[in-house]
């Protein structure tokens, strides 16, 4: 799984666990319902000013918001290099 859904899976459960809906999160952050939509689809690459706004509006910290999201791609490159040596 991308780091783009990751991402996106993990807005979606913060944002269910303050039980919002995704017009509710739009207008807390100012940021468009359609492109919260895509962000939890991970169809976006979201700029550090959008996750501040997103983490603001979900009352947590970035490294909350970014919490257990990980680069299996980055992790495969590591291990393919230390496989090599």
């Amino acid at each position: 799984m991308n780091i783009y859904v990751q991402l996106g899976k993990r807005i979606a459960f913060l944002r269910k666990k303050k039980k919002m809906s995704q017009l509710d999160l739009a207008l807390d952050s100012g940021i468009n319902k359609n492109y919260i939509s895509d962000l939890e689809r991970g169809r976006r690459n979201p700029s550090l000013m959008i996750l501040s706004r997103l983490s603001k509006a979900l009352d947590c910290d970035m490294s909350t918001l970014l919490q257990g999201i990980k680069d299996y791609s980055l992790e495969e490159i590591v291990s393919t290099i230390s496989s090599i040596k």
